[in-house]
């Protein structure tokens, strides 16, 4: 989705928080919202209630100590099995190298106890990787990229909690001159067999790492309207699933996904869905409810089975409706339209029978089980809002049973 990105979280100096509050929003089809690591607030683990002292990290962020470092992880109810819902989180880890593994396996210990206490089967982990200019080639790994083997490790743990894992990495927007309306979707390498080379050549320690932990799907890309059809993706995907035998996927934009088909030579498509929706802070759930099917039925009527809502989310505050995707306004907050609207996208996906949803998003370095401090977090934070974890988790205990064992597409 085009924003200007920072995407997808640390404390932030004062500094840093006056240049997040005039970044400038680009307004149209492409609503702004969070991804790119450089002008995200991180935020401090807090809130913890016990007595323990709270040691510090190399960089100054505060890990959680709400659990002992080797406790097992909860396990969820059923594990996902081809055919039920796929009902998720996506996780957004900015790695920090100075952090130790024992603090990425705590940090990932209790998120997953917090993802199984919504009632979630599945999380989706996005994490940042990089290049250059639009027309840059070069593809690579920054610093806070994980590694492929702390990404094995935080794999391994939330599928010892049994829950469904996804690998997604995302092309950060920091150097594509967001100000001037560059976003992800909008790249044009120069060279273009040499950029599929050299994403190939990051990918591959990834695919490897998420076969070993067994993960279930591989996002091959994410929102690259630019580079969609290219006959080039044909040779990566195919060697994706020689490298990993799970599911090869792709997540498209919203609007890319209703004003055409999306040519990708993948086995799922899912789609980060940011529709806006021209309704008062009042409108019940099933006016958004018929503002999604609107946007759904410029694509296909009826049931989509073979879609995946890869992303869903929108601010806790007034006006997010008309721009679900906005990250940087910090207007009035408002807890109701965010649970309404998770509670509308969760109908949607019944009746349209879709393979499910995941919702945008929880920090890996942030404590989830705290109220966010609305001063500095995006507002399309969702971790300790009551009322949307108490939508989150009617959704996610529901009866659908899932789109059945079709075939995705």
């Amino acid at each position: 989705m085009k924003r200007a990105r920072l995407p997808l979280l640390a404390v932030l100096p004062v500094s840093v928080i006056s240049f997040v509050l005039v970044v400038p929003f680009v307004a149209g089809d492409h609503p702004l919202r969070w991804e790119s690591g450089s002008m995200l607030p991180t935020l401090v683990l807090k809130g913890d209630k016990t007595t323990t002292p709270k040691t510090t990290s190399a960089d100054g962020t505060t890990p959680d100590t709400s659990a002992p470092a080797d406790a097992s992880p909860a396990k969820v109810t059923e594990e996902w099995k081809k055919g039920m819902p796929q009902w998720g989180v996506q996780l957004y880890w900015e790695d920090n190298p100075k952090h130790s593994l024992k603090y990425v396996e705590q940090q990932a210990r209790t998120q997953a106890e917090y993802v199984v206490g919504l009632h979630a089967n599945s999380i989706s982990v996005s994490f940042p990787f990089y290049t250059g200019t639009r027309t840059s080639t070069k593809i690579s790994r920054g610093d806070k990229t994980p590694t492929p083997e702390r990404l094995a490790q935080v794999l391994r743990i939330f599928h010892e909690a049994g829950l469904r894992t996804t690998v997604r990495p995302l092309m950060d927007e920091k150097s594509l001159d967001t100000a001037n309306g560059g976003w992800r979707g909008n790249i044009k390498p120069t060279d273009r067999a040499a950029w599929f080379a050299s994403y190939k050549a990051f990918m591959t320690p990834y695919l490897k790492a998420a076969h070993s932990e067994r993960a279930a799907s591989f996002v091959i890309g994410t929102e690259l309207n630019s580079m969609e059809g290219d006959p080039r993706w044909e040779a990566l995907v195919h060697g994706a699933e020689q490298t990993f035998s799970g599911e090869v996927a792709y997540d498209a934009n919203w609007d890319n996904y209703v004003e055409g088909p999306i040519t990708m030579p993948v086995t799922h498509l899912g789609v980060d869905a940011y529709f806006p929706v021209k309704v008062a802070d009042t409108a019940s759930v099933t006016t958004l409810v018929a503002g999604w099917n609107d946007w759904l039925d410029k694509k296909a009527t009826g049931p989509l089975p073979k879609i995946t809502i890869s992303e869903a989310g929108i601010g806790a505050m007034n006006g997010a409706y008309h721009s679900p995707g906005n990250f940087y306004a910090k207007r009035t907050v408002n807890p109701q339209v965010q649970a309404n609207w998770y509670t509308a996208v969760c109908k949607v996906v019944q009746e349209r029978k879709m393979s499910g949803v995941y919702w945008w998003s929880v920090y890996f370095d942030t404590n989830p089980n705290v109220k966010p401090d609305d001063k500095i977090a995006s507002r399309l934070d969702f971790a300790g809002r009551p009322l949307s974890e108490k939508a989150i988790k009617s959704c996610f205990t529901s009866d659908y049973a899932g789109p059945g064992t079709t075939t995705a597409g």
